[in-house]
């Protein structure tokens, strides 16, 4: 459940809020229950390890006290979404190195400014709040309630032959002059209970805003956290990238040792035996060695072809992403249909390109060896809503079944986009078809200039 939608009218906004009232109310009450529980248990560790702190017993005692303050935290966050207010966005706790040492783990609380936000709002700011939210969720509760149902308990109540309420209460409203007392205290609560009744989910609702808004600023995310997060984004995007460039190199280190240099090692060979027959006069055998050489010195060739695309693709560096993809296609075993953005070439920057072009021009080669699909759809497309973004899908009808092994292929392939904070997803139920989407976030800097020939 969420915030009333703009524009609603003000009967539609009242009735939502009475649909939010029961679970608000819930939190409330349990919030308080909580609350009492936290700060008996919590001033009693806290405090406890505080008169310790000398003998240094203290310390872990208390780095357990906001360890537990966090955890009550954690679960008064979660009981807030019973309110259907928006959710408050967690914190970014710190993480201990894995070399530490097993004392820093234990006393990282400590150092941890949300560790102490999180035990001054349940030993403190929450007992308050709660207690004082708590008992006008009772006040608003018992009085909508009694009130409006009072005609029907009352006559179990014992009647006094003197009502001072009763008479007070005809000497203050001239309309209830002649009533009865029972009659006059009747209507008196049946005007509380409805008063309290209609404004019952403004109250209850106010409640659980105040609360959200303290629980928000305590509890809640900080500004220095998104700059911490975006940080050890940036530094796992680093390590990756560069452990993704480690291996692509032992791969080509690999290949290259595996494929041509063991036909170059062959070429060198039949050159030679070419040299000593053609030296002894055996004409058709050199001949015979010398086309073998032939086949052997196209061989290398076309494989280091092959496996420059993995290195420097010229064409991506003179034409663009576009021409590159293209390319790519074309180059398939397999029929590719392509439907590519114009605009990748002035809006995508080049090592963007490059990681996008080696990973499509991988997709389309596990699509062609491993798939047994008859046909590939290749769609490259940028979307220009924050944030900016190019989207990359090859999709297949083959036998379905593609996913993740450590180590190898898509895996691989996910690992170097990680690198620049992209995802690669798989969609390949058994039975096909397989879709791939590559997402890869581009730099802020807005939509560049149409040129005149595309607009």
């Amino acid at each position: 459940m969420s915030f009333d939608p703009k524009g609603a009218s003000p009967m539609s906004r009242y009735l939502a809020s009475w649909g939010r009232a029961p679970g608000t109310t819930g939190y409330l009450i349990a919030s308080f229950i909580v609350s009492m529980f936290a700060i008996s248990v919590l001033s009693g560790v806290f405090f406890a390890g505080l008169g310790m702190v000398i003998l240094l017993l203290g310390l872990p005692l208390m780095s357990g006290s906001l360890l537990l303050a966090k955890g009550l935290g954690t679960a008064e966050l979660a009981m807030l979404g019973w309110t259907g207010l928006p959710q408050v966005p967690t914190p970014v706790w710190p993480r201990p190195a894995a070399e530490a040492h097993w004392t820093a783990r234990l006393l990282a609380p400590l150092r941890s400014g949300h560790h102490w936000s999180y035990l001054l709002h349940q030993l403190l700011i929450n007992p308050i709040v709660s207690t004082v939210t708590f008992a006008l969720t009772i006040t608003w509760w018992a009085t909508a309630l009694g009130g409006l149902t009072y005609w029907f308990w009352q006559g179990f109540l014992p009647q006094p032959d003197v009502d001072p309420w009763a008479e007070w209460l005809r000497s203050q409203m001239p309309l209830l002059q002649g009533w009865t007392a029972s009659a006059a205290e009747g209507a008196a609560y049946l005007v509380a209970g409805v008063v309290f009744g209609v404004t019952l989910p403004w109250v209850i609702g106010g409640l659980g805003r105040l609360r959200h808004a303290i629980a928000a600023a305590m509890l809640g995310r900080w500004p220095a956290d998104d700059l911490a997060a975006r940080a050890e984004a940036e530094a796992e995007a680093r390590q990756s990238a560069v452990h993704a460039e480690d291996s692509a190199m032992r791969r080509l280190e690999r290949d290259l040792h595996d494929g041509p240099q063991q036909r170059l090692v062959r070429l060198q060979l039949d050159l030679a035996a070419t040299e000593r027959r053609a030296a002894a006069g055996d004409t058709g055998q050199a001949v015979a060695y010398a086309r073998e050489a032939q086949l052997q010195a196209k061989a290398a060739l076309d494989e280091l072809r092959a496996l420059s695309r993995g290195v420097a693709p010229p064409l991506l560096a003179d034409r663009g992403l576009v021409a590159a993809l293209g390319a790519l296609a074309e180059e398939s075993p397999l029929p590719v249909s392509t439907d590519l953005d114009a605009m990748l070439d002035a809006s995508v920057p080049p090592e963007v390109a490059r990681a996008v072009y080696f990973v499509v021009a991988e997709l389309l080669t596990n699509a062609a060896k491993h798939s047994r699909a008859n046909q590939v759809k290749l769609t490259a497309r940028i979307h220009w809503d924050e944030p900016a973004r190019l989207r990359v899908a090859v999709t297949d009808d083959g036998r379905g079944g593609a996913g993740f092994t450590e180590g190898h292929g898509l895996a691989g392939l996910q690992e170097r986009l990680h690198g620049l904070r992209g995802t690669l997803t798989v969609e390949s139920p058994p039975g096909g078809p397989t879709r791939i989407d590559v997402i890869v976030p581009l730099p802020a800097g807005g939509r560049p200039a149409v040129p005149a020939s595309l607009s």
